[in-house]
């Protein structure tokens, strides 16, 4: 059986970056991931523009070319696949890791179609996307309920209420609000979420004065029911209904933390960041190492493409010195 010198699991940015390092440094190594490339970016709104500019999201040095001052969505999917594709990265689409297991001195991978692969180390970047934070309330899994948002042709000339108030909440409210959606933005606090994207931010915040978009602050959801919201107002407790056709709750994302543990990684509660060396990024686990967004637990605000990219570097330097492997 052969043995990797890496294993990374994850293809983001993050990932990515890891490949294009532990190539460079002549490693063995295989990215696998459960979705497709980049999947957390496939699966953002699609009219989605980066709060980055293009060369803070660029991998391996390799030009991210756009004629906008911010980098679309759709660029972003065509510049990673091209990326891939420029440095021939050995990815695995659609295979999710299902178990890291310590076997001596070598890692024990396996894979939901039956494989077993082994690797002297083992990399996650796993990220959050796939992990929406629960809202606790009876109702959460009812068929009209979300917690992404793709497009809004499916919510045309229908009620929909928007939990949130950061920057997801505050793009969906409005796209859906200009194709015809009825919209109802419902946020716990007192106002938007000081990070909203500064070209948004007055946007949103005309649509609300002028009741184009209705605003609930201060509130939260009691129970979701097939029609209707049941809603609690703070301090108040003031209790009122709101009827609604759909429910699209940006409350947030985690990292898997089952998976993680299972693979021995310790977690800080209630924060869920892993435990591990901030300056070569491996775990308590000896040749595990954790990169990009999963470390910084649900404090999903501290790591991004921009800073997460960049994990690659001392990871791939730790593995080689550790493991006396050349370039």
């Amino acid at each position: 059986m052969e043995l990797y010198d890496t294993l990374i699991i994850g293809a983001g940015p993050t990932g990515l970056s890891c490949g294009i390092e532990a190539q460079r440094a002549g490693l063995r190594f295989l990215i696998l991931e459960k979705g497709a490339l980049v999947e957390s970016i496939r699966r953002f709104p699609t009219g989605m523009i980066f709060f980055s500019t293009a060369e803070n999201l660029e991998l391996g040095g390799i030009p991210f070319p756009t004629p906008h001052p911010r980098p679309t969505r759709a660029e972003a999917l065509q510049y990673y696949r091209r990326v891939t594709e420029y440095f021939r990265l050995p990815v695995r689409l659609y295979t999710p890791v299902i178990a890291v297991e310590r076997d001596g001195t070598h890692f024990c991978v396996r894979t939901a179609h039956g494989e077993t692969l082994r690797s002297r180390t083992v990399i996650v970047a796993t990220g959050y996307f796939d992990q929406p934070n629960p809202l606790g309330v009876p109702g959460e899994d009812l068929p009209h309920v979300t917690h992404y948002y793709t497009e809004p042709y499916a919510y045309v000339h229908t009620r929909v209420a928007v939990i949130g108030g950061r920057n997801s909440a505050v793009e969906t409210a409005l796209d859906l609000y200009r194709h015809g959606a009825t919209v109802f933005l419902i946020h716990r606090r007192e106002w938007l979420g000081e990070s909203v994207k500064y070209w948004l931010k007055p946007d949103i915040e005309n649509r609300i004065r002028r009741g184009e978009i209705r605003a609930f602050f201060r509130t939260v959801v009691e129970e979701i029911q097939p029609r209707r919201l049941l809603l609690r107002e703070l301090p108040t407790e003031r209790r009122f209904e709101l009827e609604v056709d759909f429910v699209i709750a940006h409350t947030g994302y985690r990292p898997n933390a089952p998976f993680l543990e299972s693979m021995g990684i310790e977690l800080q509660r209630p924060s869920l960041v892993p435990v591990y060396n901030p300056e070569t990024f491996e775990t308590t686990v000896p040749g595990l190492y954790v990169a990009g967004s999963v470390v910084c637990g649900c404090e999903t605000w501290n790591v991004f493409i921009e800073n997460g990219r960049a994990h690659a570097l001392p990871i791939i330097a730790d593995i080689r010195r550790r493991y006396a492997l050349s370039a």
